[in-house]
């Protein structure tokens, strides 16, 4: 038998001695002789008492056991059901894509409509599908990235080189942008050009790059260097963008290896061009992008301010180039954008750096290392590790050693450091010392009456209240303008090189000489619609240029804002553009080439008076680095991404771009579009800026604005040639002002009395009928 589900049979244990309750007193006395007699009659002997007590023991604690395990297993299971990805009854998948908060795809379950995903089906009705606008959702991660499929943007041409299908731009308005890192900027054609457009530091912002091939023969697989392909990389902190392209001959000499041109962002291991890319499907056609994304184009600290930060608990909030963002603290988990999101993970699970896994022990939010017996350290593979004791010593003897050799260290490390320190003193006055005796040696051989100041560093510093951000004026990409107050109390504006690169120092090291002569040949200028510059800065690793200062704002500021634009009349716009081109006739006339023609390096004073600015500053920057660092590839010559060479014609060119904006007051993003013959060209002026009485005047400046903008170099006027045709064309306003009567439109645009008494819209509509042919070539804003 067994007795209380043990075993009948239990080594080195004495037998035992049993008494049926049933049995009387007189029965006691007798023995039943199965059982030897023992200590204490109708009991246990104590060994084996002992034994079963053990056993019972061991039998709780591993229950015990079990039930801990158990409540672990529990409260992990409860921490990963309490980290969901998103909100509260809202579905944080859509197909196979997970969509964590603060995007979402329902109503309420999202943070605002930007981060609205809508989760419908595709074509075939069965299969779920995130679609973001017309792109189909592929990831989204909570370290900020967005991934999904794009379309490239094309122009595709018949035979006889006319467009006959293109595609929308591709426009990103979101708090987000191309991540800079993962992606490219990809243009495939054999008669290409292509642009990517956007704002970049509260600022327009352009670049773009050139292919060509002349035989699809001539294309190396696997190569995007211009030859049928080129690429570029993503400028960082590039917002709200657009694509576009554009052809030179509309591919008449490539049409049958290369009917299309066309442009894409395209994530960067996910492109490897081949020449079948010349001859595509443009339409079906989708690209892998990334974009970066945060919350809000807001900082941590004004989010904080306001007590509306997303960031929930055990997590921190970090600002980024698009909003700031929000990650789990080291030792948590999950979605920070929730309040509970964020959860304890065992690291000793999961993965840590303890030198020896097992000895690894969890804690909330972090986790401890132990070395074994007989060694000591943090025990982590990132720390000091495990290292075994040391024998008993002189401890007195190593904590000296210890003492000689830090002392050591330290006098070493300061006699490097001040040695390096006194030699780039040195090396700084020998280059300043230089510089003084190359002006001075060149100022000798000129013989005007105006002469450059040399300013000292601290002294500008002083003006500036050493850079001070109240001071600053504007920023463009090759240096920011300050408005700085000498010891005189004269007031100018100083330009100063913000970030600096080896490039651009070893530019000026060489070219230090033609610098310094040019410098000296700049201030001469004087000329009143030309800004004065006074001087430069010698001391910095690239000079600081000291410009006379110019009350109120650049041309840029007055077309582009809303409140100063409706201020800026036709007449006092005519005023500007022939002003402008009046002084950069004069400098051509000194053969002097600007290369940095735009409206921001336009300034007005107080009565609208012209003065170009900037002409100097151009002349720090290489020409390699003109198109991405300054961010003018708008106004840009395109002869200059064929010839590597900026001339006169150059600075028509752009002074072209400038016509187009004064008349239709857009911004300068160069979408350049062969228009349709009968195409209404007042369509595209600015309205409060047209009336019958000017219509004639605008269709003269469109002309000018047109052969400006030529393509071909030679086709252009000279600068001397559109000032004198805008001059007459203000002379001729002017008089004709002084002499107008009731019947001057009617003689002026040689209409009969019909005309010229009908209704106003009936005279635009007869009026525009010739102005179309001077639309082909005007860059639509």
């Amino acid at each position: 038998m067994a007795l209380n589900g043990f075993p009948k049979f239990l080594p080195n244990a004495c037998p035992l001695k049993l008494q049926h309750p049933s049995i009387g007193s007189a029965a006691s006395n007798k023995t039943d002789e199965t059982f030897p007699p023992s200590r204490e009659r109708g009991g246990m002997c104590f060994p084996r008492m002992m034994l079963l007590q053990v056993i019972n023991m061991t039998w709780v604690v591993g229950v015990i056991l079990i039930l801990e395990m158990a409540a672990s297993a529990a409260i992990l299971a409860a921490a990963a059901a309490a980290a969901p990805l998103a909100k509260p009854k809202c579905n944080d998948r859509c197909g196979n894509v997970e969509i964590p908060f603060p995007f979402g795809t329902s109503e309420g379950c999202y943070l605002d409509h930007n981060y609205f995903v809508n989760c419908t089906y595709d074509s075939s009705g069965k299969t779920r599908r995130p679609m973001y606008g017309n792109f189909v959702v592929q990831n989204i991660s909570l370290e900020g990235q967005f991934e999904f499929f794009g379309y490239p943007v094309y122009e595709c041409f018949n035979e006889l080189g006319t467009p006959d299908n293109r595609s929308s731009r591709l426009l990103v308005n979101f708090s987000s942008s191309f991540s800079y890192t993962h992606n490219l900027f990809v243009a495939i054609g054999c008669d290409t050009i292509a642009y990517l457009n956007g704002t970049k530091n509260n600022a327009n912002f352009s670049t773009g790059c050139l292919s060509v091939c002349e035989n699809i023969n001539d294309v190396a697989n696997g190569s995007c260097s211009g030859i049928g392909c080129c690429q570029l990389n993503i400028p960082k902190g590039l917002g709200e963008s657009s694509l576009s392209v554009r052809s030179f001959s509309g591919h008449k000499g490539v049409w049958k290896s290369n009917p299309c041109s066309y442009a894409f962002i395209v994530k960067r291991d996910a492109f490897h061009f081949s020449p079948e890319y010349l001859i595509p499907n443009v339409s079906n056609m989708t690209f892998p992008v990334v974009f970066d994304w945060g919350i809000r184009y807001e900082t941590c600290e004004r989010a904080i301010a306001k007590s509306d930060i997303l960031c929930g608990r055990n997590s921190a909030c970090y600002d980024s180039s698009y909003g700031y963002r929000c990650r789990c603290n080291p030792g948590y988990g999950g979605n920070p954008y929730l309040l509970n999101g964020c959860q304890d993970i065992n690291e000793c699970q999961s993965g840590n750096n303890c030198t020896y896994p097992e000895s690894c022990k969890d804690k909330i939010g972090n986790y401890t290392c132990f070395c074994p017996k007989g060694s000591r350290g943090d025990g982590r593979t990132d720390g000091t590790g495990c290292v075994p004791n040391p024998p008993n010593g002189n401890r007195g003897d190593r904590r000296k050693d210890r003492k000689i050799g830090a002392g050591i260290g330290t006098t070493s490390l300061v006699l490097v450091v001040g040695s390096v320190g006194v030699y780039w003193v040195i090396q700084t006055r020998c280059a300043i010392k230089l510089r003084l005796e190359i002006f001075n040696a060149q100022l000798s051989n000129h013989q005007g009456s105006m002469k450059p100041v040399i300013f000292r560093a601290r002294e500008l510093e002083k003006a500036t209240n050493n850079y001070d951000k109240s001071r600053k004026l504007r920023q463009g990409g090759d240096g920011t303008v300050y408005r700085g107050v000498l010891t005189d109390n004269k007031v100018v504006a100083i330009k100063k090189s913000e970030t600096v690169d080896e490039d651009q120092i070893k530019h000026f090291k060489d070219q230090i000489k033609p610098f310094i002569n040019e410098m000296i040949v700049l201030t001469q200028i004087n000329h009143k619609n030309v800004v004065k510059l006074l001087g430069c800065c010698l001391e910095t690793k690239v000079p600081s240029l000291v410009y006379e200062f110019i009350t109120d704002w650049t041309l840029s500021d007055h077309i582009h804002d809303k409140d100063k634009s409706s201020l800026l009349s036709w007449e006092k716009r005519l005023k500007i553009a022939t002003e402008a081109a009046r002084a950069l006739a004069y400098l051509h006339s000194k053969s002097i080439i600007h290369r940095n023609v735009k409206s921001a390096n336009i300034l007005l004073d107080e009565n609208h008076t012209v003065r170009v600015a900037e002409f100097g500053a151009s002349r720090l920057v290489p020409l390699d680095h003109m198109r991405l660092e300054q961010g003018t590839f708008e106004y840009l010559d395109p002869e200059y991404l064929r010839t590597g060479q900026l001339i006169e014609k150059s600075d028509v060119y752009s002074f072209g771009v400038i016509l187009a904006e004064l008349l239709t007051g857009k911004k300068n993003l160069p979408t350049y579009s062969v228009s349709p013959l009968n195409e209404d060209c007042l369509e595209i002026i600015e309205r409060h800026i047209k009336n019958e009485d000017n219509v004639e005047e605008l269709k003269e400046v469109l002309d000018i604005a047109k052969r400006c903008l030529s393509i071909n170099g030679e086709d252009r006027l000279t600068m001397k040639a559109v000032e004198k045709k805008l001059n007459d064309l203000r002379i001729k306003k002017n008089h004709s002002n002084e002499e107008e009567s009731e019947c001057s439109i009617k003689g002026d645009l040689g209409l009969d009395a019909g005309i010229a008494n009908s209704s106003p819209s009936t005279t635009i509509d007869n009026i525009t009928q010739f102005l179309p042919t001077c639309c082909s070539m005007i860059p639509l804003f």
